[in-house]
């Protein structure tokens, strides 16, 4: 089995778990009001998310051993694929028409810029300047997004939906974890120099710190439903990882002035995928959401599976998302 195909394939079971536990977790943040991070110790269900997480995560790691972060990174996608059945049997509903389109030009978009992203095998690493540099770059701009936006007379927003902010920050978070992730794979397999140099171990301390970040953001970007806050996520990782392999890991797109054109014309397709997500159900879809509502009896919309976050204030109830009932 060759490097590519076996990255691809590790891919596959990856974004399966990591779809598997987006859903435990925004299920999980819709049914726990004001639940402190010791009482959520005893919950299974958020154990069970982090088992998926960790698994998910395990995979992908092994994935960029083989592929490169322009390959490995846009398969991410895939977890759209995953999420949306997953979503609507957990809400006890179907997959509307709505979910499926945007789900489908989210893939279609993303499988644009597989074609042009596709490399050999990762044998570059960041070196520890840039891997510094890097984290704090990307610190700032998570910070930048997760602000609390300022409000109009009437209490309305005046900046992006907070739940797609912080699904941005996520995104970007766990984006540069993955490229970091590579640096200390490559770097500690390649039998150079020892396995727990000074580089190793501070790059492998940053990808903690921004997988656990990612994570943290992610929770509470579910808060307000699965769909769109997800697909962000999704557009998101792949965007930063790529910048970083383009500029400081070497790797090229596929196909030249063509495959550029491609890799524009798929992105604007995601991008729309995204937009269709982030609209509101309405027809079948809906109905279903409102009877399992009614069945389940009322829940709580400010809930979170983790502590208030110190960024973030309650977010006020939003309309119902593609991917779970309300």
């Amino acid at each position: 089995m060759s490097a590519t195909v076996l990255a691809v394939v590790l891919c596959l079971f990856s974004a399966v778990a990591y779809a598997a536990a987006a859903v435990a977790q925004e299920r999980l943040a819709a049914r726990t009001a004001g639940t402190g991070l010791l009482r959520l110790l005893t919950r299974g269900a958020w154990w069970w998310s982090v088992v998926l997480n960790a698994s998910a995560a395990l995979l992908h790691v092994a994935a960029l051993k083989f592929g490169p972060l322009t390959l490995v990174q846009p398969l991410g996608a895939l977890t759209l694929v995953a999420a949306v059945p997953l979503g609507a049997r957990a809400a006890g509903r179907r997959v509307s028409p709505v979910e499926w389109r945007g789900t489908g030009l989210t893939l279609m978009g993303l499988s644009a810029l597989l074609v042009t992203a596709s490399g050999p095998e990762p044998d570059d690493v960041l070196s520890l300047p840039e891997a510094l540099a890097v984290a704090g770059a990307t610190a700032s701009l998570i910070g930048l997004l997760s602000l609390p936006r300022s409000r109009t007379a009437g209490g309305a927003s005046t900046g992006a939906r907070p739940g797609l902010r912080h699904a941005t920050a996520s995104g970007f978070a766990s984006g540069v974890a993955s490229a970091l992730t590579q640096t200390v794979t490559v770097a500690a397999t390649d039998r150079s120099g020892p396995v727990l140099s000074a580089q190793v171990v501070v790059v492998a301390l940053l990808v903690a710190a921004f997988a656990m970040g990612g994570l943290l953001l992610s929770q509470t970007a579910y808060r307000g439903g699965l769909g769109a806050p997800l697909a962000v996520v999704t557009l998101a990782n792949p965007v930063a990882a790529g910048v970083i392999g383009l500029s400081l890991l070497g790797e090229r797109l596929q196909g030249g002035a063509a495959g550029l054109l491609l890799a524009v014309a798929g992105a604007g397709l995601a991008s729309w995928g995204v937009v269709t997500l982030s609209r509101p159900v309405s027809g079948p879809a809906a109905e279903d959401d409102r009877t399992v509502a009614a069945l389940s009896g009322p829940v709580p919309r400010g809930a979170g599976v983790l502590p208030e976050f110190p960024l973030l204030p309650p977010q006020p109830p939003a309309p119902s998302e593609h991917l779970t009932a309300r």
